[in-house]
This record gives structure tokens, C-alpha cells and sequence, in this order.
């Protein structure tokens, strides 16, 4: 019985999936078919980052792999080649553009994951599977840990806008965004957060997704926040859920950052603007301060004392 359910929920959420995306899915699903995976345009050194200061590489996506004073935190991490709903052995969803700059098997396990929200290309299973781990403590938002084997991780703890909580040195605060939280059609008792990360040196924003909202504005205080992981892609036509690059950096200077990270592009096909238009108009945009934006590829790495 317990496996016909199984099968009568995933059949009913590819039908959603499906009446969701419809012939743009369809024909991306298409063309994708015979297009390869290009590798990542860099791969970092890990092996090199100290233990003292903040590094950080974009692995691809929202994924990024930030070491703070030797604490390791690893934002929506997505391994898979394709996002989407697992058929048996074969996975119906959107294919990658870009490997990962890092393999999951060069990952040491991370002291903390982030998961902003449930959509497929945010909180991948199969990821979350792989990095399974008793060392490891799960922050997410409310309504998404049943996507997850809970008790294979030292903790799981769902946040909502303003709730926090204490994993090792890092003080996480859920805030708000502009998002929107269902995987499916139904289950729109899903949350969507952003977070701030504070440490005794360092205060780091993780936008996650959203579209423009000066609700960054409430974590802004004397002390700068140090980085600021922006998502900038997926804009045309979804500025209803995705900001565009410049409303990304408005808000990250509204929240008192000195730096910006910008994620969610050049990894999956989502929307109608070119591979390199997001990045080339965040760019514009920072104006007379473009060293602002310290990772521009895949792959890329920061350091900061």
C-alpha cells in the first residue's frame, strides 16, 4: 500500500509539474536532450583555505561553499547534472549548463547547510542524500523538512522570517523575501527564507530567491554585513519572483554590504535572458565600484581576512 501511495503522489506531482511549466519545460526538456555539460571555468583550491578568515567559492547555482574562521557552511546545494522530479533511475527536470566547480566527493562534510526554500533547484534530493552526515546541522525553511531523511543529520532546524538559532560559532537568522515556497502546486505550506549569518567577526546575508523587496533594509546596523550571496538570473519574465541584477545590488546595499556574491545564473536555463546578461548589467550597475563584485564565474574563489 505504502508503495502505490508513493507512486499515486509522484504521478500526481509530475502532472502539476507538468501543467505548471508546460511547453516552455517541454521544449527546454527538448533541446537539452543532446546539448553537453560544459565544465566548470574554474575549480578552487580548497586544500588551501586557512582556517582563519572568510573564503568562499560559487560551486554553480546557489551553491556556495563558504569557510568562516574554519567553520564550513554550504548554501541550496545542487550536485545533479539535472533538477526535477526522479523518475526510477532517470530524473525529468532541467539540465545543467555548467558541472559543479566542486565534485561532492572533494567535499569535507560541512558543519552547517542552508536550504532557502523547496523549489527542485534549490533543495535537490539526491544532493541532500549525498551529504547526509551526523557532523552536519540543516537550517531551512518552515514546512521542508519532511524533503529530507531528518535523522541522518545531527539536526534540522526550520526557521521562519525572523526566527534564529545557534549551529557552532554562527548565529542564523531567518529574514525575509520576495519568493514564493510550494515544490508543487498544492503543498503551499512551504516557506521561503532568506538568512543573515552573524559570527563574532563576520555578518554574511544569503539572499537565497526573490524579487526586489526592502525588507533588506532591516538588518542593516553599524557593523557592515561582510558579504552579501545575491541571486541575479531568472528575471525574464519572472521579476514578479526574481530580481534583476540591479534590484539585487540595491538591496544588498541596502542591507550595508561591502561585497557581493552573485548566484542563480549561468548554471540552468530558467528565463529568457542571455547566458552573460545578468552578470554584465550587475557589473554596469556597480558603477566607478565593480571590485565590489568579488566572484564573476563558476568556480571562482574570495578570501577575506
Amino acid at each position: 500500500m505504502t508503495t502505490i501511495l508513493a507512486g499515486a503522489r509522484k504521478a500526481r506531482t509530475l502532472a502539476e509539474f507538468t501543467f505548471r511549466f508546460g511547453p516552455i519545460f517541454w521544449r527546454r526538456l527538448s533541446e537539452d536532450r543532446k546539448r553537453p555539460v560544459r565544465p566548470a571555468p574554474h575549480v578552487p583550491r580548497l586544500s588551501e583555505w586557512s582556517g582563519r578568515g572568510l573564503h568562499a567559492t560559487w560551486i554553480g547555482h546557489s551553491t556556495v561553499l563558504i569557510r568562516v574562521d574554519g567553520f564550513t557552511i554550504l548554501t541550496d546545494p545542487v550536485f545533479s547534472t539535472r533538477i526535477g522530479i526522479g523518475i526510477g533511475p532517470f530524473t525529468l527536470g532541467m539540465k545543467r549548463l555548467v558541472y559543479p566547480a566542486v565534485s561532492l566527493s572533494e567535499l569535507v562534510a560541512p558543519d552547517l547547510i542552508l536550504l532557502s526554500h523547496a523549489h527542485m533547484d534549490h533543495l535537490d534530493r539526491p544532493s541532500l542524500r549525498n551529504l547526509e552526515n551526523l557532523g552536519t546541522t540543516v537550517v531551512t525553511a518552515a514546512g521542508t523538512s519532511d524533503l529530507m531523511r531528518a535523522k541522518r543529520y545531527q539536526a534540522v532546524h526550520e526557521l521562519r522570517w525572523d526566527e534564529t538559532c545557534q549551529v557552532g560559532p554562527a548565529k542564523i537568522r531567518a529574514i525575509e523575501v520576495k519568493h514564493w515556497g510550494a515544490r508543487t502546486r498544492t503543498d503551499v505550506h512551504r516557506g521561503y527564507n532568506g538568512y543573515l549569518i552573524e559570527t563574532d567577526r563576520y555578518r554574511i546575508v544569503f539572499g537565497g530567491d526573490t524579487a526586489y523587496t526592502d525588507a533588506f533594509r532591516r538588518i542593516r546596523v553599524s557593523k557592515p554585513v561582510d558579504l552579501a550571496i545575491m541571486p541575479i538570473g531568472a528575471y525574464d519574465p519572472w521579476i514578479h519572483a526574481h530580481c534583476s541584477p540591479e534590484e539585487a545590488l540595491a538591496m544588498a546595499n541596502q542591507a550595508g554590504a561591502e561585497a557581493v556574491l552573485p548566484v542563480h545564473h549561468r548554471t540552468f536555463k530558467l528565463s529568457n535572458e542571455s547566458y552573460g546578461e545578468p552578470i554584465e548589467r550587475l557589473l554596469r550597475a556597480s558603477g566607478s565600484a565593480p571590485d565590489r563584485i568579488l566572484i564573476r564565474e563558476i568556480g571562482e574563489e574570495l578570501h577575506l581576512g
